[in-house]
């Protein structure tokens, strides 16, 4: 039956160390987000160079994606992922020797290859499954996007004990390990194999297609404002709550881990619900979140019948990390239905299509933290960053209701099947 997955054993070994795999990469790719912080401190840099220092990794890391997901469809996931992470491994373990910002830039630019790992394991592990378990599946190995948390548990110990240094040179470690498990017990089928000649420019030319071109503005907000919040949240603990490393980041990893491990979940309810629904709560809930983030910290003073009374509106440590934990949550939900759109609909094609929208979804985790840093040298106001996130969420919203809210039920069955506007 076609519900039914062919080679069970395989399978479910291929998503767990595929995941696995996922997961550390996705905490190398990271590693910018808490040593950057000694870094800064070391080269004097301000916000808008800490935003490009943090992003740096991520550009390459998007870049290669749409590549890399072609490559997949032609040689096998296999391959090109344990290929990938081997490549990784000497930028990384030179990060430690670092001494200059250009030092780091063009290291990180190697380092951030390792973030390709999504456009790789996202068609890989999707054609091990029937359609109706892909979002599920997809979900499951997405859940290593929790490698930020790792990063954020793991980084800061290490830190305070041994110095920066040490964590690049660990994390190489971690990735040769993890290089040598999924060759050990990952599998390949050369029937999930596309058996095309196209060049890149070829496939590229889905960017024409209207519906790629919003799946990428939809992720480049779940995806690569997730990226770029992940990357952003310790600095920003430390400046905005005075906290000291260990504990923003701990703090910061309450976003970090739901907007990782529960993509799974968001997988689940993307083959239940579809995956136009699921989107469209996910961008609501986001923006009512960025909503009450993007308030500044104010003090007022109004006259009153018996004088001057001073009044103080503002987050504390609390409230802003609780709705940073639902804001994750939402984001973990849309990154599994946005592909989910993507199976559904170029099931055919999952590798360059998935590689389109995975660079899309990294480019915008590359710009929001330069963009974060220049709006904080050029307003000096922390929370410029969730209201640049909340007029990006608005755009989404508006695109999502003229595309595809008007057509039909909001949490209908049928809300996927109905004919695409004129």
């Amino acid at each position: 039956m076609a519900s039914e997955i062919k080679n069970p054993k395989q399978a479910w070994s291929v998503l767990i160390v595929s995941t696995l795999a996922f997961t550390v990469c996705f905490m190398v790719w990271m590693m910018f987000g808490v040593i950057g912080i000694p870094i800064k401190k070391l080269l004097d840099l301000n916000s808008t160079q800490f935003g490009l220092l943090m992003a740096t990794p991520v550009l390459t890391g998007s870049l290669i994606r749409v590549p890399l997901g072609i490559w997949t469809d032609r040689l096998g996931g296999r391959i090109v992922m344990a290929t990938l992470m081997a490549v990784t491994v000497p930028a990384i373990w030179l990060m430690s020797y670092a001494t200059a910002y250009w030092h780091f830039l063009v290291i990180g630019l190697f380092v951030g290859l390792a973030g390709g790992a999504f456009s790789v394991g996202t068609p890989y592990v999707a054609r091990w499954f029937p359609k109706n378990k892909q979002g599920t599946a997809m979900g499951i190995y997405g859940a290593g996007n929790s490698g930020s948390a790792v990063n954020k548990f793991l980084a800061p110990v290490i830190l305070v004990a041994f110095g920066w240094t040490l964590v690049p040179q660990v994390y190489a470690a971690i990735m040769l390990c993890t290089v040598v498990l999924f060759w050990l017990f990952s599998y390949s089928d050369p029937a999930h194999r596309v058996a095309n000649q196209q060049s890149f420019a070829t496939q590229l030319k889905a960017l024409k297609d209207p519906k790629v071109v919003k799946y990428c503005q939809y992720y480049s907000i779940v995806f690569g404002g997730y990226v770029a919040l992940a990357l952003w949240m310790v600095q920003y603990y430390v400046g905005e709550f005075g906290l000291d490393i260990r504990m923003a980041a701990l703090l910061a990893a309450c976003f970090s881990l739901p907007g990782g491990v529960l993509r799974a979940v968001g997988g689940v309810l993307s083959d239940k619900y579809g995956a136009h629904s699921v989107t469209w709560w996910v961008l609501w809930v986001s923006w009512v979140c960025l909503f009450l983030l993007s308030y500044p910290q104010t003090d007022f003073s109004i006259m009153t019948v018996t004088g001057v009374r001073s009044f103080h509106i503002g987050l504390n440590v609390y409230m802003f990390t609780a709705l940073m934990f639902i804001l994750g949550i939402a984001f973990a939900f849309g990154k599994a239905s946005v592909f989910k759109y993507i199976s559904d609909d170029y099931g055919h094609n999952i590798g360059a299509i998935s590689g389109i929208v995975g660079l899309a979804g990294g480019l915008g985790g590359f710009v929001l933290p330069i963009l974060f840093g220049a709006l904080m040298d050029l307003t000096g106001i922390r929370s410029s960053a969730f209201m640049l996130m909340y007029g990006v969420v608005w755009v989404s919203l508006i695109w999502m209701y003229w595309t595809e809210v008007r057509r039909g039920e909001v949490m209908g069955k049928n809300d996927r099947s109905l004919p695409a506007p004129t």
